[in-house]
């Protein structure tokens, strides 16, 4: 089950220039700085009230945000929702028909696991699914 938005993914060429201009503009400081090595992508979050601005960019040029930033301009890259039970959620998305990509979720950023819903199946919008990691 979907519980909130948990953050918008903006998509940028320029990590340090994105980061400075969103600080300014949202008056905040970032949370939080992390690299995602099995994605080869650098994110930066910030919160605004209840919510959450994730700034990411590719580290090569097989990233996925690298690809993405060659074809289209910088800007909404994904929305992404919280959910209690990621496997759960993952089984009655692909039983109503909608395309993930991939077959488990994956460790993302953030202490998440994360799983996409392809945009051909979500009227072009790239979704994200994320689950707290709960360390015990």
């Amino acid at each position: 089950m979907l519980t909130n938005l948990e953050h918008l993914g903006l998509a940028v060429h320029d990590l340090k220039a994105a980061t400075t201009l969103y600080t300014t503009l949202l008056g905040v400081a970032p949370y939080k700085q992390e690299h995602v090595a099995s994605e080869a992508v650098d994110t930066v979050f910030f919160k605004v009230g209840g919510s959450k601005i994730e700034l990411l960019a590719g580290t090569s040029a097989d990233s996925a945000i690298t690809k993405y930033l060659l074809k289209k301009p910088e800007g909404i890259h994904h929305v992404a929702f919280e959910v209690d039970d990621i496997w759960a959620e993952m089984a009655r998305l692909r039983a109503e028909g909608f395309v993930l990509l991939s077959e488990e979720p994956k460790r993302g950023a953030d202490n998440k696991l994360v799983c996409f819903v392809h945009p051909k199946s979500a009227a072009g919008v790239l979704v994200e699914l994320c689950q707290t990691i709960v360390v015990e």
